[in-house]
């Protein structure tokens, strides 16, 4: 038995709407078991599939499912081998200081402002 690769990504909560799986397959951002899956390639018990939205999530198919479910119910259809996001740096940003009465910034202290923040991120 198998059933679509859009639908399950949809209804196991990988993608928020049908239209967008469908659009991400078709991109080429779902893959089964390593090779580029089209919207209608069937999904079995035991693939992987590999799903590339905002990163990459990387699951194993436990159940099959065609409608939506509930979270839980979902997250339970599938084994997630999703790496782990490595730890953000925080970086302080840097501290620009005006005399005090000196005014309102000029067009070049705003631009040297500008330049600060930007290091800064």
């Amino acid at each position: 038995m198998s059933t679509r690769v859009d639908a399950w990504c949809w209804a196991v909560r990988l993608y928020k709407s049908r239209s967008q799986a469908t659009a991400g397959a078709k991109a080429g951002h779902i893959r089964i078991n390593g090779v580029r899956a089209k919207p209608a390639q069937p999904v079995k018990v035991g693939d992987e599939v590999r799903v590339f939205t905002d990163r990459e999530h990387v699951v194993i198919v436990k159940e099959l499912l065609v409608k939506r479910v509930s979270s839980p119910l979902a997250q339970a259809a599938y084994d997630d081998r999703t790496p782990a996001l490595p730890p953000k740096e925080e970086r302080a940003a840097p501290v620009f200081m005006r005399e005090r009465g000196a005014g309102r910034p000029t067009k070049r202290d705003r631009r040297v402002l500008d330049r600060l923040r930007e290091l800064g991120r």
